[in-house]
């Protein structure tokens, strides 16, 4: 029996076990891990300063005492109606101390519990290495579309007739425009982020296309992998085009609780005035505080989204003058639907094999 295990065997588990602090759990941790802390936050910074200012063995008296309170707490409540078979895979930051003393406890008791050889940092070693090896293999279908045109509907359609997607912005809780932070939603850290985006490309069937949308290489505050950035640059697009009173119909749908934060939407605006001045921001600023959507989405259609997406296109995809198009009239809900399913249709067509 190995006392340690590598990253790749974890699905062999009943349960993955993070026992870092809440705070180290919630930056990033292995999908589907639940979070049994050996120290808690607090916990964690006593032990940490006692290290410093009083040395190891002081550390390890006053935190074992810790740890021996929270693995007993942990036994009675998380752990106690795991039948014997049970087979949990534990890990820490480094797979030391906290990992190994949770282990060791739960192998006492009878389970056939299981440390992850080098802790969270071998799961970090795992995603950058999935990242670079399997992003350039990926068979993507980049959908593009000026803003408005219903691109992250259109993936979630794709996914509801079963074709591979991956909805990037989902991933990153952010629509990835200037306007695109979501109410309440913090965006994960850039090593959750990269974590859930490794971990939804890991089980892509190359063989079929995998649509996603298009992307700028920062999304927010995040950074998409470089190796997805140049492999999205590569790829095949295509191109929804959607008339404009559509467009700005979509919009106001799909925006509507910007009304209801007329300051964040005119501070947001303020960050363009280098682009168009302030005779125009403070007119979009007024429109922002009016809670007057309509003029001010049609304004930053025609004159900030719409001249940006023209330039970066062509700039940043490389085979975009090898675009597919398609049309559609309607981004209703019975629009977007049949859009997708044109679009997969299409696809499919074109697709070797």
């Amino acid at each position: 029996m190995k006392p340690f295990v590598r990253v790749e065997d974890r699905h062999a588990f009943d349960t993955i076990i993070d026992a870092r602090s809440p705070a180290e759990f919630e930056i990033d941790h292995i999908p589907g891990a639940i979070n049994c802390p050996v120290l808690d936050n607090e916990e964690r910074r006593i032990v940490g300063t006692l290290y410093k200012q009083a040395g190891a063995f002081e550390a390890r008296r006053v935190g074992g005492a810790m740890v021996a309170a929270n693995l007993a707490r942990h036994l009675r409540e998380r752990f106690a109606d795991r039948p014997q078979d049970w087979r949990p895979l534990v890990y820490c930051w480094r797979g030391g101390l906290r990992s190994g003393a949770m282990t060791t406890w739960m192998r006492m008791v009878g389970w056939d519990a299981q440390q992850l050889a080098g802790g969270y940092k071998s799961w970090r070693r795992h995603v950058i290495a999935a990242l670079e090896a399997l992003a350039p293999q990926l068979p993507l279908v980049v959908i593009c579309g000026a803003t408005g045109s219903g691109k992250t509907r259109v993936l979630q359609a794709l996914a509801a007739h079963g074709e591979q997607v991956v909805d990037i912005e989902r991933l990153a809780r952010h629509k990835g425009s200037l306007l695109g932070a979501l109410p309440g939603v913090p965006q994960p850290s850039q090593t959750a982020f990269e974590t859930t985006l490794a971990d939804a490309i890991e089980s892509i069937d190359l063989s079929r296309p995998l649509f996603v949308e298009g992307e700028s290489a920062r999304i927010g505050q995040l950074n998409l992998p470089v190796p997805m950035v140049a492999r999205m640059r590569d790829s095949l697009c295509l191109e929804i085009e959607v008339p404009m009173p559509a467009r700005l119909a979509f919009l106001l749908r799909d925006y509507a609780y910007l009304g209801d934060r007329p300051e964040w939407l005119a501070e947001q605006l303020g960050r363009l005035k280098a682009l168009h001045g302030k005779t125009t921001i403070d007119a979009w600023q007024t429109m922002a505080r009016a809670r007057n959507l309509p003029d001010l989405f049609a304004e930053l259609a025609t004159r900030h989204y719409d001249p940006s997406y023209a330039r970066s296109q062509r700039k940043h995809f490389h085979r975009w003058d090898d675009r597919m198009t398609i049309t559609a009239d309607s981004l209703s809900a019975e629009g977007i639907d049949a859009l997708a399913c044109s679009i997969a249709d299409r696809v499919r067509a074109r697709w070797p094999g």
